[in-house]
């Protein structure tokens, strides 16, 4: 085996290739693909609820509240996996575990149907924690691999990787979806089925490219039961010494805020767009949305790398700043959105500020944190900390739409996020330079 060095751009380069790998899932999966997917299931049989442990429920919030449990589990899994991983020094043993759960669970959403619900919604469920707690031990390899003033840029280019090879695969579904007869499907649905294969070939395929160059830390030791609890040990221990760092800790509550909002805006898009936006044709449904995500993705690249330029001279806090208010007048806009057109236009807007602020996110946490402490614990706090405010995001959002019966109420509930989340970069500024 070679000898690890810091800084390698080969490394470096293969760590950001998991992005290109496991994107597939975000956009696929997420974003595009299954929402159509889903919306379609429902349509056809005429129906806009289902039973939800009992009650019916419209079929938007049950994907809300099954999104909420899948990363529910996430967040209460990941720092038992996370000390484990610590003890044994084996993250990419784990980061191959979930990347393999994900992808397999992928392939499995071929056979969702609605005769199956519960079988199908766990399948995505399953789908869904393979690929967010294969982030936990991919995002703890930055600090390990790269210095502070090579992760700004090696974060961006990982997600620049990913919306590039997502946008691949999506164009090839595409492709699929309109010219389904070309390819000996019998309909759009079978298209779409395909397509979840697709993902979770593309996703394990491309995993063993990272894998290859990836540094193993593995250890002689051996996994005792004490180990399992160490990890919400060590998640404690950071809670506690975060008012030694009172700069992490007013980030870390910051990116609580305004990342519940985020991370809802972006998995509601297109339940949001297939649903609530008044297309012409269910053909102009299928390709228009397709289109948007599209959109989104090839911004998202473009700002991605426009934000690390910016932050690079303003600083990170104040970019961040920037990009929440952004997201606010985002949200006040997608209050109005009905035709097409202005869907397209949202659309753009989020594709801009969605890759920069979970770059700058990412890359912001790693900079700020402090120097001889293992990183691993420290971004399974971070982990931890988006997940909740994921669950906490998505459980509002079906909440919100369940009691109104508007989508457009919830997106516009999110705003509150984002303003308390500049108010608290704003308090940041006072602590730190970064």
């Amino acid at each position: 085996m070679k000898e690890f060095i810091k800084g390698n751009k080969k490394t470096l380069n293969a760590w950001a290739f998991y992005d290109w790998a496991n994107s597939v899932y975000a956009l696929v999966i997420s974003s595009s693909i299954f929402p159509l997917f889903y919306g379609a299931l429902f349509r056809i049989k005429g129906l806009n609820t289902a039973s939800f442990f009992g009650i019916e429920t419209p079929s938007e919030s049950i994907i809300s509240y099954v999104t909420a449990i899948g990363f529910l589990f996430v967040a209460f899994a990941s720092p038992i996996l996370s000390g484990v991983a610590d003890y044994l020094g084996n993250k990419k043993f784990f980061l191959k575990l979930f990347c393999t759960i994900g992808s397999l669970s992928c392939m499995a959403l071929y056979f969702f149907d609605l005769e199956s619900l519960t079988l199908g919604l766990f399948f995505y469920t399953t789908a869904l924690v393979g690929f967010w707690g294969s982030l936990v031990f991919y995002n703890s390899y930055l600090p390990d691999l790269a210095f502070p003033e090579q992760q700004d840029a090696i974060s961006a280019k990982g997600y620049s990787l990913g919306y590039i090879g997502s946008v691949i695969l999506l164009l090839i579904n595409l492709a699929m979806l309109m010219k389904y007869e070309s390819f000996g499907f019998e309909n759009e649905l079978e298209a779409m089925r395909v397509s979840f294969l697709l993902v979770g070939i593309w996703w394990l395929g491309f995993s063993q490219i990272t894998y290859k160059y990836l540094p193993d830390f593995r250890n002689d030791k051996k996994i005792e039961r004490h180990v399992f609890f160490s990890g919400i040990k060590e998640l404690k221990k950071v809670f506690h010494k975060l008012g030694d760092f009172p700069a992490l800790k007013r980030y870390l509550t910051a990116f609580f805020v305004y990342s519940m909002a985020v991370q809802t805006v972006m998995i509601i898009a297109a339940y949001f767009g297939e649903k609530e936006v008044l297309w012409e044709s269910d053909e102009q449904r299928t390709s228009g949305l397709i289109i948007s995500i599209l959109l989104i993705q090839l911004i998202a690249v473009l700002g991605a790398i426009l934000t690390s330029k910016i932050s690079a001279k303003f600083g990170n806090v104040n970019t961040l700043i920037s990009i929440n208010i952004l997201w606010i007048l985002i949200c006040i806009y997608a209050y109005t959105v009905q035709t097409p057109v202005q869907f397209y236009i949202a659309a753009s807007c989020v594709g801009l500020v969605m890759g920069g602020i979970q770059s700058l996110s990412r890359s912001t946490y790693s900079k700020m944190l402090p120097e001889n402490i293992d990183t691993t614990s420290l971004f399974s706090f971070y982990d931890v900390t988006e997940k909740i405010g994921i669950v906490i995001g998505m459980m509002m959002y079906g909440l919100v739409t369940q009691i109104t019966g508007k989508v457009q109420n919830a997106i516009l509930f999110l705003a509150i996020f984002f303003i308390v989340g500049v108010v608290l970069l704003f308090n940041l500024k006072k602590v730190t330079k970064v």
